[in-house]
């Protein structure tokens, strides 16, 4: 096989559709009267994550936080009394975070071009300027704090840039620049601006990063002990219950009204929907090869495995490698199967320690597999690493180039796949979470803001408006931005409306909706400012 598999079966992104934007008549016609129903919109406080902050292009920057949800929100308030809303803007659109001059949080993505012409993703080059040692004064209106989780929000201290730089790190950087004091906590901050009105949006985290990084972290359900929790765990719902109703009851000791947004299918985002299961293009004479490449594995190896009752005849049979003229399946390594990598060094197999590591857990992606979108750059590239190993053992160096492409005949690692009994316990912590918030929604008296829904909505078929159809799909779609994961700012022109919605139904305002269309999608690479 003497040409290696270069790229990946990705739907190609096209620049016709950012070319212009479609002109509207303003969703607000003079004359026009609103009312704010039994709702005081005098005092907007939005609570909540990045997506409250207004993250987007896997940054914060100023237009993004122009355009969070929130300020679109207050904007529309303002025609029934709400008054003004003050948001830690940063100082910049380039992204990045600094801390005494060095930069700590990379710049945001633009849509550019490759060598050969590809659009993608790149990231913007230039230095932040915004230094999170320049702590800017408050009280602010929207205290979203990108990659706060749940339990971080009750949680003093969370804004010491001491503990940004500690290990483990106790601190966030976003928050840092506007907490009141270092000893304070983002709900103290919040009770402490006066709102009149709020919206509390969080919990995402909880299982997002989990998500976000293969499933490579730990489900802590039975772990009521927060401070014991790794980067990339799934909160406990019982932490969860307790430090969410702390907030609720903070926010509504007040006298405040508000709304809760419940927590939408993070698997459902472009992020793990944009690079399919089945993304290795071969050639037949490829497919042949790799065929006689695991041949030995699947007639020998497997069925030898199962009949000494190491694995079960299941997962000899899950286990099997097969490739074929067209679209395949990577080839992953997957934590949940059982290690081999001792077990075949010995006889009958006596493989060598290199041969056996390779196959420890190995076994292609289904459909119900999800990929994420950072394996858009490592499918089928052949892993520099891994070659250099295999010739410093004595491997022909074109030998060491086809045992190392990545998802093909180097195992793609946990990280890079999302597996169905990780998708399982995604689904059961948000089904517990999002009961959290509909019960304390329904006790309190206020809006319950489906965004589950919503997101559904999005990734099956989309949401119309005046100039279009808004989906989930990767940069076309309009609705996210290029991280895959926050939206666009049409893409928070809808949450906004589906917030404003739910609190017109609770509260009997009439409070007008945006038109998304007259929102931007992504930025190309020449198009920030």
């Amino acid at each position: 096989m003497k040409k290696y598999i270069k790229y990946i079966a990705i739907p190609a992104l096209a620049f016709g559709f950012l070319s212009c934007e479609p002109e509207f008549d303003e969703s607000v016609s003079e004359g026009d009267f609103f009312t704010n129903g039994e709702a005081d919109f005098s005092n907007y406080v939005a609570v909540g994550n990045s997506l409250t902050a207004g993250f987007a292009d896997g940054a914060l920057y100023i237009t993004g936080q122009e355009n969070s949800y929130p300020n679109i929100m207050a904007e529309q308030f303002a025609l029934a009394g709400g008054g003004e809303f003050t948001q830690p803007l940063v100082n910049d659109n380039t992204g990045g975070l600094l801390l005494g001059g060095i930069q700590i949080a990379a710049n945001r993505f633009v849509l550019a071009t490759d060598a050969d012409g590809n659009p993608g993703p790149a990231l913007l080059s230039g230095t932040p300027t915004t230094d999170i040692t320049n702590v800017v004064s408050g009280p602010f209106n929207n205290v979203g704090v990108p990659g706060a989780k749940s339990f971080h929000l009750v949680t003093p201290g969370y804004g010491n840039v001491a503990g940004v730089t500690a290990n483990p790190q106790t601190a966030n950087p976003y928050f840092v620049r506007f907490a009141s004091n270092p000893n304070a906590s983002v709900i103290e901050d919040a009770v402490a601006a006066n709102p009149t009105f709020f919206s509390l949006w969080i919990g995402n985290n909880d299982i997002l990063s989990f998500a976000t990084s293969g499933g490579a972290g730990v489900d802590q359900t039975g772990n009521l002990d927060p401070s014991t929790y790794g980067g990339n765990d799934i909160t406990d719902p019982n932490v969860f219950a307790s430090v969410y109703s702390q907030q609720v009851d903070a926010l509504v000791a007040t006298g405040a009204q508000g709304a809760l947004v419940n927590l939408p299918s993070v698997t459902s985002i472009p992020f793990f929907t944009t690079v399919p299961s089945q993304a290795i293009p071969l050639d037949a004479t490829t497919a042949a090869t790799l065929n006689a490449v695991f041949n030995a594995y699947n007639t020998q190896v497997l069925p030898g495995l199962a009949q000494f009752g190491v694995i079960t005849a299941a997962e000899a049979t899950a286990r099997q490698l097969s490739f074929v003229e067209g679209a395949n399946f990577i080839t992953i390594q997957d934590e949940d199967l059982t290690d081999i990598s001792t077990i075949v060094q010995g006889p009958p197999f006596n493989l060598d320690p290199v041969t056996a590591g390779l196959l420890s857990q190995l076994r292609q992606t289904t459909s119900s597999d999800l990929i994420p979108l950072t394996s858009a750059g490592v499918l089928g590239t052949v892993d520099q690493d891994s070659v250099a190993f295999l010739i410093s053992l004595g491997v022909d160096p074109e030998q060491a180039a086809l045992q190392s492409i990545n998802g093909v005949t180097l195992p793609l690692g946990d990280q890079f796949v999302l597996t169905s009994d990780e998708q399982a316990l995604i689904t059961t912590a948000q089904s517990q979470y999002n009961a959290t918030i509909s019960a304390l929604a329904s006790a309190n008296g206020l809006a319950l803001v489906d965004a589950s829904s919503a997101l559904a909505e999005l990734a099956n078929g989309g949401v119309a408006f005046n100039g279009g159809v808004l989906t989930s799909d990767f940069v076309t779609g309009g609705a996210f931005s290029l991280d895959g994961v926050h939206p666009s700012p049409r893409g928070y022109a809808l949450t906004a409306n589906v917030i404003i919605e739910a609190i017109n139904d609770t509260y009997g305002s009439t409070i007008p909706l945006v038109d998304i269309g007259n929102f931007a999608t992504v930025t190309i690479s020449d198009g920030v400012n």
